[in-house]
């Protein structure tokens, strides 16, 4: 076996009330430099260390084996991953779906699988639930997914998006998921979810016709969870001002938080000093759209 990488980007979920069907690939991402090894292992950056397991536990040897075995394979040769995290941890950037993913492309390599993208897709979703961020990771661009657990339909898009730029705020704090998810109602007023749905509808036309100013504006629309998911996220009612203030289109919480997204179409480095000025106890990182997706890169030996 040859040293390859693997090259998963972060990922942004809901887009506002699109929720957990939309999401959009950007320009962070997760590195696995892999070579032959007597056994497994994870070489994780320091700071990561408290929460990514270097052995077997490790999430991306876990969603590799899945893999395997449901392609009919025991086990997988043993390899040696050091990895490289430019994505926070609990952040609503899709950290937990770059591993899903780079688990799936893993034991794709390694055993000559030949998987094509959608088939990695629906083991994705088999094993992450929804295919809001494993669908961007693995295809790139912005995608539009429904998984019943059975089937999965999406529709991708990834024209006109080259001039646009969508802006992390990204606090110091972990947020998890199940958390947030617990702060979502059981039951909501059928009128309200009609109104929720012709949001969503809305945005994702909006999207399909590149017309980013009306996708902003529904990206504000949401009311599937983001009013009950900004009390986890003190400084978010204070975002609109600062942003709108810099001809932000539109904000919203990506995932499930405690990162916002705002997207641009015009940017500056102007733009960026102020922001950051303003935005000062968070990181403000403007990041493009990923339009290539999860890749695997045969790497020259050492020498």
């Amino acid at each position: 076996m040859s040293r390859f990488q693997i090259r998963v980007p972060a990922t942004s979920a809901n887009l506002g009330p699109g929720f957990d069907s939309v999401g959009i690939a950007l320009s962070k991402y997760v590195t696995l430099d892999c070579q032959p090894a007597d056994e497994w292992f994870f070489s994780v950056p320091e700071e990561d260390q408290p929460y990514i397991p270097s052995g077997k536990s490790n999430l991306i040897y876990k969603t590799a084996l899945f893999t395997a075995e449901a392609m009919g394979y025991e086990e997988l040769p043993s390899t040696h991953v050091e990895l490289t995290n430019d994505v926070p941890i609990a952040r609503g950037l899709g950290s937990s779906s770059t591993a899903v993913v780079g688990g799936i492309e893993l034991a794709d390599h390694l055993l000559g699988l030949g998987l094509s993208r959608y088939e990695k897709f629906k083991i994705a979703c088999e094993i992450e639930g929804h295919p809001d961020n494993v669908g961007p990771a693995i295809f790139g661009g912005i995608m539009v997914s429904n998984y019943d657990g059975e089937h999965l339909d999406y529709v991708h898009f990834t024209e006109g998006m080259d001039d646009l730029t969508w802006l992390a705020i990204i606090p110091d704090y972990h947020l998890e998921t199940e958390k947030a998810r617990g702060l979502l109602p059981v039951e909501m007023d059928y009128k309200q979810a009609v109104n929720n749905s012709g949001s969503a509808n809305v945005l994702v036309a909006a999207l399909a016709t590149k017309n980013w100013a009306l996708a902003g504006k529904m990206m504000q629309s949401d009311r599937w969870h983001q009013p009950y998911r900004q009390v986890l996220i003190p400084g978010f009612s204070s975002f609109k001002e600062i942003l709108e203030k810099e001809q932000s289109l539109g904000h919203y919480i990506s995932g499930a938080g405690p990162t916002t997204v705002a997207l641009f179409d015009v940017w500056d480095e102007g733009k960026r000093k102020r922001l950051e000025l303003a935005l000062e106890d968070y990181q403000v990182e403007p990041l493009q759209v990923n339009l290539s997706g999860a890749e695997t890169f045969v790497l020259a030996p050492e020498k």
